[in-house]
C-alpha cells in the first residue's frame, strides 16, 4: 500500500539557484515542561521546474524522490505571490 505524500506550506526565502528554491516552513511545538508554544523553522530545498517562484511567495511543496544531495521536495503550486 502506498503511503500518503508529505505536504508542507512555506515561504520562499531564496530563489537565486537554477530550478531550485529554498522554502522556510514554520511549525508550532509545545515545550515539554512549560507548555509554551514555540515557533520552529525548517529550511527545505525544493525543485521548481518552471522557475515560477520568487522570494516572498507562499508555496505548497510535496515530498518526492531524491533529486540531488539536498533536494527531496518539489513545488506543487504557488498559493500567494509576493508584492513585486
Amino acid at each position: 500500500m502506498r503511503q500518503r505524500t508529505k505536504r508542507r506550506e512555506g515561504m520562499v526565502v531564496s530563489a537565486k539557484m537554477n530550478k531550485t528554491v529554498v522554502v522556510q516552513v514554520e511549525r508550532l511545538v509545545e515545550h515539554r515542561l512549560y507548555g509554551k508554544r514555540l515557533k520552529q523553522r525548517t529550511r527545505l530545498m525544493a525543485h521548481d521546474e518552471q522557475a515560477q517562484c520568487h522570494e516572498g511567495d507562499r508555496v505548497l511543496i510535496i515530498e518526492s524522490r531524491p533529486l540531488s544531495k539536498l533536494k527531496r521536495w518539489r513545488v506543487s503550486r504557488v498559493l500567494q505571490q509576493a508584492a513585486r
